[in-house]
């Protein structure tokens, strides 16, 4: 049976160049910004400070936020399970005259040092497409102590409410939130969430604690190449898009 890893790697792989053309100019911009509405890091203040710390981005695609962070000073490393994304990161890291470590592999699965970082993040990605039930003890062992790692993903709220049959979310519930774990899209990708209290117990058992659950609401006027006009509105309504920020123990 093929892996959940390996079905997403072909996934993006086929998807990457129409991906990037998409979305190129809204999430390229020379701002570190969060997810579908690109919200400003300045704003939401999740990361802090990256000078000097050794930061790894888990489904790093183009490298637009890694690019942007080692500009800042961070000793970046990019991850991603898809060569095919490895290979735009290549790209934007020449034309933007910087150099930092690309590894391929899943974020089930890194070939990293314990305790190599300082900080573990990813704007959807991994966490999106990787299972948490794994993914997030595999990032605890990453992390020193007192470490960060935050990530952005599509809310339980938005999940449940999402309406595959018009690939919208809409104004009711649709899915189950009990048992919420695995989803097989018709489009060939493998996605994951998880309840509230899930994610929380999950965070605890692997020796992390949470700081802070931003719930992502879009500003007026806010535009986006990944959800129509009436899901930005849906999302001023209820939370659609999550940031967890959560720290290993001391």
């Amino acid at each position: 049976m093929t892996s959940s890893s390996e079905l997403n790697r072909i996934f993006w792989d086929r998807l990457s160049d129409e991906y990037q053309e998409r979305h190129r100019e809204f999430i390229g911009r020379s701002e570190l910004r969060w997810g579908m509405w690109q919200v400003p890091e300045s704003e939401l203040q999740v990361l802090g400070d990256v000078a000097g710390k050794d930061v790894l981005e888990l489904g790093c695609g183009a490298a637009q936020w890694a690019v942007l962070l080692a500009q800042q000073g961070a000793r970046m490393t990019g991850l991603d399970n898809s060569e095919r994304q490895l290979e735009h990161a290549r790209e934007r890291m020449a034309a933007a005259g910087v150099d930092f470590p690309l590894v391929h592999a899943a974020a089930e699965s890194i070939p990293l040092p314990d305790g190599s970082f300082d900080v573990v993040f990813c704007d959807h990605g991994a966490l999106t497409f990787g299972d948490p039930l794994v993914v997030v003890p595999e990032v605890s062992r990453l992390l020193r102590p007192g470490g960060l790692f935050a990530f952005s993903h599509f809310s339980p709220f938005g999940w449940i409410c999402h309406d595959y049959e018009v690939d919208e979310v809409v104004d009711r519930l649709c899915l189950d939130y009990f048992g919420l774990h695995r989803f097989d899209d018709p489009d060939g990708s493998v996605q994951f969430n998880l309840p509230y209290g899930d994610w929380i117990r999950l965070f605890r058992a692997s020796g992390l604690s949470v700081e802070a659950l931003v719930e992502v609401r879009p500003p007026e006027g806010a535009a986006s190449t990944y959800r129509t006009e009436a899901e930005t509105a849906w999302a001023r309504r209820w939370p659609m898009e999550d940031i967890w920020k959560v720290r290993k123990w001391s």
